[in-house]
Order: structure tokens, then sequence, then C-alpha cells
């Protein structure tokens, strides 16, 4: 813990706030990387927001998901605007990293906006949702990867990477809360 005038000067910790009002104290955590886990993992690849990857965190542990893994071309979800958006989510539950889909725990379904089966739950057994970027949605080398491809019946077009994964998490969650 670095406190403002014991530990640092005052004017050297509000250089490193993102605060308006300035930051007192400073806590140094380091990251903890767990394992991809099931029965339902949540695995993000090129979500380049730190806000969206935040909140699937804490749509994990809202809807009971056991990790969230953190694929290639992925936001940091240690970062500052990644844990505000977790409110606090990102202790609550293993966090992995995963370089490809082989790594990630039971059967592997590619989340693809109007492609594939529409996505039905709950989950039978270990699962892994992947969600890509919003844009550009999952590689075509990860879509082939997975042992299916689902998608979330709405009348538009597509969600933000963050809202598939929440109504996705609903919809497979064993237990609704």
């Amino acid at each position: 813990m670095l406190r403002s005038g014991v530990d640092v000067e005052p004017e050297l910790l509000d250089a490193v706030s993102a605060l308006g009002s300035g930051t007192r104290a400073l806590g140094v955590y380091e990251q903890r990387w767990g394992a991809p886990l099931g029965p339902l993992c949540v695995a993000l690849w090129g979500v380049h927001d730190p806000g969206n990857v935040g909140t699937v965190v804490r749509s994990a542990v809202a809807f009971g998901a056991s990790a969230v893994a953190i694929g290639p071309d992925t936001a940091d979800p240690f970062s500052p605007k990644a844990v505000r958006a977790s409110m606090g989510a990102i202790f609550e539950l293993p966090v992995a990293r995963a370089s490809s889909v082989d790594e990630l725990p039971g059967e592997r379904v590619a989340l693809v906006a109007h492609a594939g089966e529409p996505l039905a739950g709950p989950a039978a057994g270990e699962l892994s949702l992947l969600v890509g970027a919003e844009r550009t949605g999952l590689p075509a080398d990860v879509v082939a990867a997975c042992d299916r491809v689902a998608h979330i019946p709405i009348a538009g077009e597509s969600l933000n990477a963050a809202m598939a994964a929440t109504v996705a998490l609903y919809e497979l969650c064993e237990k609704r809360p």
C-alpha cells in the first residue's frame, strides 16, 4: 500500500490517478490468472473494449459461470476500465488466458450472429461459450475449432459483445437467480 504524503509524494500519486480528485492511497496487487474451468466457461476472443471485458466478467459471476478465459487480442481484464466495469467481480472467479480453443473445457460453442442453431439452455454438461469482437466476430479458424455454432435469436442485426455474452449466460445457466 502506498499512501499520499507518507510513502510517496502527493503529486506523484495524483499523476497516476484517473480520478479528478486524485488518489490518497494506492494498492498494488499481483494479477491472479487461473485455469479455464467448467462446467460453464466464457471465452472472449478479440474483444478489444476493456469495458466489455469487465462487463462480461460481472455477468459471468451473476449467472454462475466457473471461469472467464481471455483469448488472443482481447483487452486486459485487469486494466482499470475492465476492473471498474466488473464492479469487483474480477476478484470472484478464475480468469484464465487461453491461446487456443483446445485449452477450453467441455463442448465449445461459438456464438455467431445469425448462424448455427438458436442457443437454448441450460447447458448439459461442461460447456465453453466463445464470444468474439463486435464488428468482426470470432475468427473463422476459431469457429471451425468449436464443436458447434449457435446464435441468440433477435429481431435486430446484432448485440454488442457484453450484451450477447450476458444474454447467452442467462440462457445457459442452470439455476437462474
